[in-house]
C-alpha cells in the first residue's frame, strides 16, 4: 500500500520558518538558464534533523539523492520566468516542496496531471507499464511523452493542485507527473520562493 504524498503545514516551528525565509533572501541567485523556470541558490543550507523528519513523515528511512543537485537549495521563480520544460518527473525516491512565499503573495500551488493520449498520472515503473503506454524503453518514453509533450498543455490534464501556504511542506512521489505551478512577483521578496528536498531511500 505505497504511499503518493503527504502534506505537513507548519513543518517548522513558526520563528524557524522566518529565519529560514529570511536566509533565503540573503543568498545568491545566479542567472543560469535551466530546464525549469526561475533560479536556484548557488549556497545549500542543510536543516538540522532534515531527514529524519522527512523519513518519519513517511514512513520509511530517507537519505539525500546522491549526487545532492538540487537537494537543500532555495529555488525563487518570479513572473515572466520561463524554461524548457513544464510537466516533469525527478530523479529520486521522494521529492519534498518546502513552500516559503508570503502568506500574503502566495498563488497557485504544485500541479499534478494525467497525460491524455496514456490516461497516466505516473511514470511506468517497469517494462511490462512501458510496453502498455508503447514504448521500448525509459529513454524513448523521456523523449516522446516529456520532451515532446511536457509544454503542451492541451495533452495534460490538471488532476490536482495543492495549493501553497507558508512552511507547508508536501512530499510527493517524484514518479508523478507534476510541475511546480504559476510563478509571481518581481523579486525575492514576493515571488515564489521554495525550498528544495531529494530524497533516497536509506
Amino acid at each position: 500500500m505505497p504511499t503518493s504524498m503527504v502534506i505537513v503545514d507548519d513543518f517548522l516551528a513558526p520563528h524557524d520558518a522566518l529565519q529560514l525565509r529570511r536566509t533565503a533572501l540573503g543568498l545568491t541567485y545566479p542567472n543560469l538558464q535551466g530546464a525549469f523556470a526561475g533560479r536556484n541558490s548557488q549556497e545549500r543550507l542543510e536543516i538540522e534533523g532534515l531527514s529524519e523528519a522527512a523519513s518519519r513523515i513517511v514512513g520509511e528511512p530517507l537519505k539525500p539523492v546522491s549526487p545532492l543537485q538540487s537537494h537543500a537549495k532555495f529555488r525563487i521563480t518570479r513572473a515572466g520566468d520561463v524554461g524548457r520544460a513544464r510537466v516533469h518527473v525527478d530523479s529520486a525516491h521522494w521529492s519534498g516542496i518546502l513552500y516559503l512565499s508570503r502568506p500574503e503573495d502566495c498563488q497557485g500551488g504544485t500541479e499534478f496531471f494525467r497525460h491524455r493520449e496514456t490516461g497516466t498520472d505516473r511514470a511506468p515503473f517497469n517494462d511490462e507499464e512501458l510496453a502498455a503506454m508503447g514504448f521500448s524503453s525509459r529513454e524513448q518514453m523521456y523523449h516522446q511523452l516529456l520532451e515532446r509533450d511536457g509544454t503542451d498543455e492541451s495533452k495534460w490534464e490538471m488532476t490536482m493542485r495543492v495549493p501553497m501556504r507558508f512552511n507547508r511542506l508536501v512530499m510527493l512521489r517524484p514518479w508523478l507527473w507534476h510541475t511546480a505551478g504559476p510563478a509571481f512577483g518581481d523579486g525575492l521578496e514576493n515571488g515564489r520562493l521554495v525550498y528544495l528536498m531529494f530524497f533516497a531511500a536509506a
